[in-house]
């Protein structure tokens, strides 16, 4: 098992799995296919097996590990925990939401018996369960979740107020009361993440940035851009004090500003922004890299209602496709919106030739997307 854990952390995967299983094949030997002591090496393999893609694999040998815990310990026991964790886990990175719905719920219950409703592991369950609910659509049911998994930490004591993983459930619950048209519910939790932030942290401390753009976002989806202005230019400040000014992490409020100046059509201002964030992001990244595309799509629409050149506009837009593709696959969401843009300016400039191959291929991503919706 030692050789099998020092390979998985050389990252040397075969050689880890291999160790494993011997070390299995011994202890099987002595003591027989069902003895709770297999569950360690079981679980180490499991786990290299779920890094390294091996889904399947890791899927059966985590449900080989709670099957041993069942029959020799019972399917209460607080040692079921960790293999269903991980098992849950890994059956929504696959998107068996279901099977891993009927997982966080036996973990809810068994901390619950054990422990008591109030107790922050059962909390914790409950976040596992609330994502879960969410990936399969049942939204209310994770809200409730959410917010109970929320009162429970608070209560407890289980975390502090400025915990990442507190934070991270308020964040994720916002995000989902946005979607739902409760923005204002969901502000509210944007808001007490920012002010925790600033009282423990103090004012004007680069922590804090994220959560005012959380905010100025959050303000954008009412349109209610101006508030979204006066956010960022506080983020931009911030950042602007405490780091050079040319690091990478300046441009986050930087672009987020840009598309805000754009929606309220002040776009030289904007503009002025978004080739500042391009330029910041070309030195640290690389031309080719995701961020600079993400800043060439921002430009890209800011440039075009203020009727740049054509020309530039189509150069600028092959880069962003380009970028894409690389990152995301040819046949992306992404991709295909890129690829409108681009097909309307090759037949606004009459490029015949050129437009005629990427109308194909839009043509036949609309169909695919279109399929794929329908299911």
């Amino acid at each position: 098992m030692h050789m099998g854990s020092m390979y998985s952390k050389l990252e040397k995967v075969e050689s880890s799995i291999c160790f494993y299983r011997r070390s299995l094949q011994i202890m099987e030997k002595k003591y027989g296919t069902r003895s709770s002591l297999l569950c360690t090496p079981l679980m180490g393999m499991a786990k290299v097996q779920g890094t390294s893609r091996k889904s399947d694999e890791a899927i059966k040998t985590y449900q080989r590990v709670i099957e041993i815990l069942e029959s020799s310990r019972g399917g209460e026991t607080e040692d079921m925990i960790a293999p269903l964790c991980s098992l849950g886990n890994l059956l929504i990175k696959e998107g068996r939401n279901s099977d891993a719905e009927y997982t966080f719920n036996r973990v809810l219950n068994i901390y619950t018996r054990s422990y008591g409703e109030k107790d922050g592991r059962v909390g914790m369950a409950m976040y596992s369960l609330a994502q879960v609910k969410c990936a399969i659509g049942q939204v209310n049911e994770a809200i409730d979740l959410y917010k109970s998994a929320i009162q429970i930490l608070k209560d407890s004591k289980h975390t502090e107020l400025d915990d990442g993983i507190l934070e991270k459930m308020r964040i994720d619950l916002a995000e989902l009361l946005h979607v739902v048209g409760r923005g204002e519910e969901g502000r509210a939790l944007l808001e007490e993440c920012f002010l925790i932030s600033e009282k423990l942290k103090g004012k004007e401390n680069p922590s804090s940035v994220p959560h005012l753009v959380n905010l100025a976002t959050s303000y954008s989806r009412s349109k209610n851009f101006a508030e979204a202005e006066r956010l960022l230019r506080i983020s931009l400040q911030i950042m602007m004090k405490t780091v050079p000014p040319d690091d990478p992490s300046i441009t986050f409020p930087m672009l987020n500003l840009a598309v805000t100046l754009y929606n309220l059509h002040r776009d030289e201002e904007a503009e002025r922004l978004a080739l500042d964030a391009l330029s910041i992001r070309e030195k640290a990244f690389g031309k080719e890299s995701l961020p600079v595309g993400e800043a060439l799509d921002c430009l890209v629409s800011i440039q075009t209602r203020l009727e740049k050149d054509d020309s530039e506009l189509l150069e600028l837009l092959k880069r962003v496709l380009k970028i894409q593709e690389k990152a995301f696959g040819h046949d992306s969401e992404e991709v295909m919106e890129t690829l409108k843009k681009t097909v309307h300016y090759l037949d606004k400039m009459g490029m015949k030739n050129e437009k005629y191959p990427l109308q194909k291929k839009l043509s036949i991503l609309r169909n695919k997307h279109k399929q794929m919706a329908k299911y």
